[in-house]
């Protein structure tokens, strides 16, 4: 069973040991219901990740664990078909004893467009709110992130976070937790909260920047990447029933009104630092996703449009600082 021991002993004497009151209860929980009926085949396959430590480490310029001559041959594609049998892998790359995990994803190159723009990530305390397999999760404690706490509900990502981490050094700083933003309690502790591709995923979009505000001391740093439409600070999307074959994006906004929403929920210095329109290139089917990706979500007629007729994807990235605290906020 994955276990959360090392968060725990971890966080005990940082800013982060308030969640100790409540955390280990709520990860309990998730033990003990948790009907995923893959969990324990996937655990299975974690358990026989056996590795020496690796001779190499780079976490600045990508995800390079090993290099191709640490492993046998035989070694190599054992490992190889372990991994595999995590599919599909989304979010990546990862370049691991010369195994490259081409996933459906280029999160590296969203890395490139974001990080120029963030406060340095040297010493700070971080939470990546949606983290998928912990991709940029990696990336952060590769810029000097002090420690980096990733959130998402979904158990595969979770075991391919502990896959990777597994042949890595599983006493890093860096920890996956399967919860959910709404599940956590106010920590205000946080230097730097990024939310990646969520918040268009989230039936109330305004309690969704409260509550990534709650997690952020006064002077941290929101960096929030959506989904966004074209138009004024009124505009906003509200898909009828699919965008992009997804039946659960709820809000698109123009960046007007994105800045608009950060500014009611006490957020200061809002900028949008990039837009940029998702390629056929950044998101595909490979083999180590094998279903289907971006080219099936838009009109083959006109790649412009989703399949549904609605602009196709277009991602802003804003970033914005937690003002003084506002309690007439709620």
């Amino acid at each position: 069973m994955i276990n959360f021991s090392s968060f725990y002993q971890q966080i005990s004497d940082s800013n982060l040991q308030y969640w100790l009151e409540t955390i280990p209860a709520l990860l309990g929980d998730w033990q003990r219901a948790h009907k995923h009926g893959n969990l324990p085949k996937w655990e299975k396959i974690l358990n026989k990740l056996n590795y020496p430590a690796p001779d190499h480490l780079d976490l600045q310029n990508n995800v390079t664990i090993g290099t191709g001559n640490q492993l046998s041959n035989g070694e190599k594609e054992k490992l190889e078909n372990l991994l595999q049998l995590l599919h599909p892998w989304r979010k990546g790359p990862f370049h691991i004893h010369g195994i490259h995990i081409d996933t459906e994803w280029r999160s590296d190159w969203k890395w490139d467009r974001v990080s120029p723009h963030i406060s340095p990530l040297k010493n700070r305390t971080v939470l990546d709110v949606g983290c998928g397999s912990g991709y940029h999760m990696w990336r952060m404690l590769g810029a000097g992130a002090k420690r980096v706490v990733g959130i998402d509900p979904s158990t595969l990502f979770l075991c391919q976070f502990e896959a990777i981490k597994r042949l890595t050094d599983p006493d890093l700083p860096i920890h996956l937790l399967p919860l959910g933003i709404q599940e956590l309690p106010p920590l205000d502790a946080f230097d730097t909260v990024f939310s990646m591709g969520v918040l268009y995923h989230r039936r109330s979009p305004i309690d969704h920047l409260l509550q990534l505000r709650d997690q952020l001391r006064t002077g941290g740093e929101l960096v929030l990447e959506t989904l966004v439409v074209d138009g004024d600070e009124n505009t906003v999307l509200v898909p009828d029933d699919r965008y992009g074959k997804m039946n659960n994006v709820w809000f698109l906004p123009s960046v007007k009104a994105l800045v608009k929403w950060l500014e009611k929920c006490d957020f200061i210095d809002v900028r949008c630092v990039d837009e940029d329109l998702t390629s056929l290139a950044e998101q595909r089917r490979t083999s180590w996703m094998r279903n289907e990706s971006l080219v099936d979500y838009l009109d083959p007629n006109d790649i412009t449009k989703t399949v549904e007729g609605y602009p196709a994807p277009k991602r802003a990235t804003i970033i914005a600082i937690k003002n003084e605290p506002n309690h007439d906020l709620v």
